[in-house]
């Protein structure tokens, strides 16, 4: 997700969770053919398995791209035709592109030559005035023939004419069952469902029909449920919430001495006890200190403290 899934918040939820497949944000395949790619690029290791989401209409730019993301060691390459957000439309790509299967097929067989990793696609079940009966499939069965068998669908339409991103993200009606149907007649493909899932139990409803599910703002407003991925979906053990946390504070001390600033690594955190006792005071502290001049890991620390002790009354 843009702006929201930096590397800072893929450590922590690798911290909560060993096995799930993690997603960059969507990065543009001019940014990286053009612009700073330590920064764009750059991750830690710990974060594997980890996906680049890529975005644009150019094969020859996606195909250079995915290149460099798999000698970057990125472990799959996932083209983004479901950003509904205005500049992605000027540039192009998103979910726009949609409308044009042959050009994501396109797309994705120049990245499939380039690299040895996996090319996979995210997209919606359409846009605008499309009938997502036809427009999934249609999309889906083009890249299929250029050797796409991965496929995330956001289970919603993404309406480019008269809606602002947020309210793609919860307007447009959710329509899984046609998802469903898809899997059903394509079994041999593997489908992941994405949108409005908020739990772990709605996950595994999801899997008794699709092959996946993708969380997006549940993982970073809920970031806690993710420490029971592991023992629910892939036979390990429940994350230990304080181990994992004092992980990530290693994480943090560690890039506050190589310069970053504390404000920036504590973001993907605000939501981690919500509804627990001291949460609220968590937030607070973190909110008000972080960001000022010098904060270190002892204002992560102190904010720690308001739950900790209130736990332990």
């Amino acid at each position: 997700m843009m702006d929201w899934t930096d590397s800072p918040c893929r450590v922590l939820h690798r911290c909560l969770t060993r096995n799930a497949l993690l997603y960059t944000e969507m990065v543009t395949a001019d940014a990286i053919l053009h612009g700073d790619r330590i920064r764009l690029l750059g991750y830690e290791a710990f974060e594997h398995p980890l996906a680049l989401q890529l975005g644009g209409s150019d094969p020859a730019k996606l195909a250079e791209a995915a290149k460099i993301a798999a000698d970057f060691g990125y472990d799959e390459v996932n083209l983004n035709v479901g950003c509904p957000s205005d500049r992605v439309q000027s540039g192009r790509f998103g979910a726009c592109l949609m409308r044009e299967p042959h050009v994501v097929a396109a797309c994705v067989a120049a990245m499939r030559a380039a690299v040895p990793i996996p090319v996979t696609v995210k997209c919606r079940i359409g846009v605008d005035d499309q009938d997502p009966e036809q427009s999934l499939r249609a999309l889906i069965d083009a890249c299929t023939q250029a050797g796409v068998d991965v496929f995330v669908v956001h289970a919603r339409k993404a309406w480019l004419e008269g809606l602002s991103p947020k309210e793609n993200r919860d307007v447009p009606p959710l329509d899984y069952e046609l998802v469903y149907r898809v899997k059903r007649e394509r079994p041999g493909l593997t489908i992941l469902v994405n949108g409005g899932i908020e739990t772990l139990d709605q996950a595994e409803g999801h899997l008794s029909h699709v092959d996946g599910v993708m969380l997006g703002r549940a993982a970073y407003q809920n970031p806690v449920l993710l420490a029971d991925v592991d023992a629910r979906f892939f036979g390990g053990s429940p994350r230990d919430l304080d181990a994992a946390v004092e992980q990530y504070c290693d994480y943090v001390e560690r890039r506050l001495k190589s310069g970053a600033r504390l404000h920036s690594l504590i973001k993907p955190m605000l939501g981690l006890y919500n509804g627990r006792p001291g949460a609220r005071l968590f937030r607070r502290h973190l909110s008000e200190n972080a960001p000022r001049d010098g904060a270190g890991i002892a204002v992560l620390r102190e904010a720690l403290s308001f739950v900790r002790q209130r736990e332990a009354a």
